[in-house]
């Protein structure tokens, strides 16, 4: 076994502390990674506070360099950068995973924390930690140029936004709606404006409207503003809303043209209530979508290397766990937290 440093809340809304514990040796077909860097997801706050598994590590945007290799690994080498999601193995034979989608495995993926793994029947620790050892396979290179520390919260915000605007086909010619400009929000901003389509960010918030054109929003929409809604009535073909708290979707529903998609990609509390006539007049599709397979991803980090596009981060060291976490279930940072996991080992 290979022992790790990490940090863990030992039970279900407790902080997170120092940990020591051990991951597998390596299998033919693993790698192990030094985490350099890990995104701090509002899934990590949900699992802490609502998790069935302690002790519980979390964190699942890593990037970080490859120390060891199987056997049987060819794609990697020691020395190289890599990124790590949420997904780190999968059953490998079912339809969605044949086709590079794992991330619907019909088995159910195996999730970088707090999961069972098949292979050695060991709860999974994430990446608030020293190293992580999984499969080849869920391991993707870096690109050059991408700087480390932004690029690790694309391994889930990146892929989860990414992924349904290139099924929904946003680009050049399309009208695209951005609902929220939090962690999600600000990347699906970017990528949308890098795909080539004319983005709209909504939000609440005024003062953002500026940071919001920076990132390449060609018209800011305040969703509080009975007005402003009511004049985006059928202006756009595809919708993507990030919004992780309670809302209503029936505005956007509005705001969608003929044949137009409303995607949820956010994860509210409660139900998402819809009047079916906003659904039958004008052919409209409410739908979601959740992270990305093996082929999106490797997809999702080449396109960002091509147009330079990572988080806009606030790095924070390991010793600021709790207040990261904190900070974050109160909406107070711009736009992702990023974990310094190699300062932990200075």
């Amino acid at each position: 076994m290979r022992n790790v440093s990490g940090w863990a809340a030992h039970h279900r809304g407790g902080p997170l502390e120092p940990w020591h514990f051990t991951r597998r040796d390596l299998l033919a077909d693993d790698v192990a990674v030094r985490v350099e860097y890990c995104g701090v997801c509002a899934s990590d706050i949900s699992a802490v506070r609502h998790g069935d598994v302690f002790p519980l590590v979390p964190g699942h945007e890593m990037t970080g360099e490859i120390t060891a290799v199987g056997s049987a690994v060819t794609r990697f080498e020691i020395g190289d950068k890599v990124a790590v999601g949420n997904i780190i193995d999968s059953c490998g034979t079912c339809p969605p995973c044949l086709a590079g989608r794992e991330n619907w495995c019909r088995r159910f993926p195996t999730l970088t924390y707090g999961n069972t793994d098949p292979k050695d029947g060991l709860v999974t620790r994430g990446g608030y930690s020293s190293e992580y050892v999984l499969p080849a396979k869920f391991t993707h290179h870096l690109p050059e140029g991408l700087d480390p520390a932004g690029a690790a919260p694309l391994m889930c915000a990146g892929i989860t936004t990414y992924s349904p605007m290139k099924r929904w086909g946003v680009g050049p010619g399309k009208s695209v709606g951005i609902v929220g400009m939090g962690g999600l929000g600000h990347i699906a901003l970017r990528l949308a404006h890098a795909l080539g389509a004319e983005v709209v960010q909504f939000t609440r918030s005024e003062d953002k409207a500026d940071e919001a054109r920076a990132l390449g929003a060609d018209d800011v929409v305040l969703s509080t503003d009975e007005k402003q809604m009511a004049a985006q009535t059928g202006r756009f073909d595809f919708i993507l809303d990030t919004v992780g708290a309670p809302h209503s979707v029936e505005p956007y529903m509005s705001a969608l043209g003929m044949d137009g998609t409303l995607c949820v990609v956010g994860i509210p509390e409660g139900a998402i209530e819809v009047n079916p006539l906003s659904l039958i007049q004008g052919a409209k599709t409410l739908a979601g979508a959740g992270s990305g397979g093996t082929v999106e991803t490797r997809e999702m980090l080449d396109f960002c290397a091509e147009h330079g596009i990572t988080a806009e981060i606030e790095l924070m060291r390991t010793d600021q766990i709790n207040e990261a976490l904190g900070r974050l279930a109160r909406n107070d940072v711009r736009y992702r937290f990023v974990l310094d996991m190699a300062a932990q080992r200075q």
